[in-house]
């Protein structure tokens, strides 16, 4: 976690790589990067090991998928709609749906077949 102060307010970054990090801080609301999996082979698994990630950045900025408010999907293939859907359907809080768009797109790899990227209200921060 790499905190930078502002002037208006912190601004904190999680996981931060070479390139990006899988989320940011500011303003009170989190946003992830497009978080993709390549260990499993078909979209549920790799949904569902996306998902997981996404609880522990949503931990990581001290809430849960309760107070998440956007949501974007991209498939590399949108016949697996169905398929993608099943495994969020068992993890997303159904009390406290949030806005969502799924669109078929080439990602990044070929065998990434998901991505899925989150803006949610921050909590308090786990300070690691």
């Amino acid at each position: 976690m790499k905190k930078v102060m502002g002037s208006a307010a912190d601004i904190v970054r999680l996981n931060p790589g070479s390139r990006y990090s899988q989320g940011v801080i500011h303003g009170g609301l989190l946003y992830t990067a497009g978080l993709v999996d390549a260990e499993s082979g078909d979209v549920a698994e790799q949904t569902r090991n996306i998902l997981n990630k996404i609880d522990a950045l949503l931990a990581s900025a001290g809430t849960t998928k309760s107070r998440i408010l956007s949501v974007s999907i991209w498939l590399s293939d949108i016949g697996t709609f169905e398929e993608m859907n099943r495994a969020w359907e068992q993890w997303i809080d159904k009390d406290n749906l949030p806005t969502r768009a799924t669109v078929e797109s080439k990602l990044a790899s070929p065998e990434y077949k998901v991505e899925i990227s989150v803006i949610a209200a921050a909590g308090e921060l786990r300070r690691a």
